[in-house]
């Protein structure tokens, strides 16, 4: 007797940019321009869900680093209040939707996804650490 593959398979199958594309229809997106001004402003935790190595290398100041493949267990520890205002960023956009969605879904109701991630930011010359 052999066990293998889901409990359940999808009806079609869907490649990792399907996923992504699936999320972005359920996520708030604003581009860097826009979080910009909300870091500006403040009262927004910039959620960065990149590896520690990543993180390490440069961040947003002040953002908290909870990698996407931990944060279901982890975010409740650093972020317990489901009305914190959140800015989810990874490197380019795609792991913080896909995190962003899953916030969503654990009941955080004011995340916004960064469009184009640590690399846009970087780019438009935005603080860092």
């Amino acid at each position: 007797l052999a066990i293998g593959g889901c409990a359940k398979k999808a009806q079609t199958p869907m490649t990792a940019q399907d996923i992504v594309a699936e999320a972005k229809q359920n996520v708030c997106e604003k581009s860097v321009s826009e979080c910009k001004v909300l870091f500006d402003n403040g009262g927004y935790v910039f959620l960065d869900c990149r590896e520690p190595k990543e993180f390490k290398m440069g961040h947003i100041p002040g953002s908290v680093n909870i990698p996407r493949g931990v944060l279901e267990f982890n975010v409740a520890n650093k972020i317990p209040e489901k009305d914190t205002k959140i800015v989810m960023y990874c490197k380019k956009g795609s792991r913080g939707c896909l995190a962003a969605c899953t916030l969503c879904r654990m009941g955080y109701n004011n995340v916004v996804n960064m469009d184009g991630g640590w690399f846009a930011w970087e780019k438009a010359g935005y603080p860092v650490e």
